[in-house]
């Protein structure tokens, strides 16, 4: 009865941080959009941030609770995730030849935020060390995206649209349907550090194994519904770029964010420094390395990834 019902928190958890997000991001562009900000703009920060909003929570309440395998787990955890499962999808379901210099940048930051990570867990943990190049990976990409925004514009891009003053029950709609998916989230990383620790106890398995699989594909759920939709859209490379965006924002921002709520270095176990980094690095490589050298997306990639992703759980859930 007990196993039955933290499965069920568990799952409403999931539920709550994936539709919360999804009303937080559509109120928050709506917002955003109304006030006149271009739509590139409201994409490359509110919209990206917001899509880490699960990942972020559950990090921070978990390193807030002491548990420091969860909280690591679970961001390193999302991005091997993101790559070797949700990315490699959409390699396999579409193919897509690319433009170098849009990954170039993105695909640098996301490989040295990883290997800076790899550098930590060899020491111990996240301190003020490793956040601080952390947290300027992060601030380069913030200004990428806002500098790449800005030059899209002046290169006739989209303006964003013609401010018209809206209604009062749509300002009412919107400010209500933003911090109801606010509340969601909240809670529903709150229900899934919860459970996901009760479970791990209940079944005599680590935090830190919670946190790099269930947990972590349980707040990647918006980047596979991204992927999804892109795929059906065919915008392969749409996806891809979001899944670029959102693994760079997991380990530059989710890390320091929650070393700095803990008001400690954040430990990094022997087993995440291990293998869960390694992988992480492994899967990174192998996703964006050879797509900027031969400027494609290949199918043979997304097997690989997902091959990799297969062997790194099954060694996670028998180590």
């Amino acid at each position: 009865m007990e196993l039955a019902m933290l499965c069920m928190i568990f799952l409403a958890g999931i539920i709550l941080i994936v539709k919360g997000g999804d009303w937080f991001v559509d109120a928050a562009s709506w917002i955003a959009e109304v006030s006149g900000i271009p739509k590139l703009i409201v994409g490359a920060t509110i919209v990206s941030l917001a899509t880490t909003l699960p990942e972020l929570l559950v990090s921070v309440m978990a390193a807030s609770q002491g548990k420091a395998d969860m909280a690591v787990g679970n961001a390193v955890g999302s991005v091997t995730a993101n790559l070797g499962l949700i990315m490699a999808i959409s390699i396999i379901c579409m193919p897509v030849k690319i433009r170098r210099g849009d990954y170039l940048f993105k695909s640098l930051l996301m490989l040295g935020a990883a290997g800076l990570l790899a550098w930590g867990g060899g020491r111990g943990g996240v301190d003020l060390a490793l956040s601080l190049p952390l947290v300027g990976v992060f601030a380069a990409f913030t200004y990428e995206n806002l500098h790449g925004a800005r030059r899209s514009m002046r290169c006739g891009g989209d303006l964003g649209p013609v401010w018209e003053h809206p209604r009062k029950r749509a300002v009412l709609f919107q400010c209500l349907k933003f911090s109801v998916g606010a509340a969601a989230v909240m809670l529903g990383a709150d229900l899934l550090v919860d459970s996901g620790s009760a479970l791990a106890r209940l079944a005599g398995v680590s935090e830190r194994i919670i946190g790099v699989t269930i947990v972590a594909i349980g707040t990647s759920l918006p980047e596979l519904v991204t992927t999804v939709t892109a795929i059906v859209k065919k915008q392969s490379a749409l996806s891809v770029g979001n899944i670029l965006g959102a693994n760079i924002l997991d380990l530059t921002m989710i890390l320091p964010v929650s070393a700095l709520i803990s008001g400690q270095t954040l430990p990094v176990s022997a087993a995440s420094a291990r293998i869960d980094i390694p992988a992480c690095l492994l899967v990174g490589a192998i996703a964006v390395i050879p797509a900027m050298v031969t400027a494609r997306f290949r199918r043979w990639q997304g097997v690989a990834l997902l091959a990799v992703y297969g062997g790194y759980v099954a060694l996670t859930c028998c180590a």
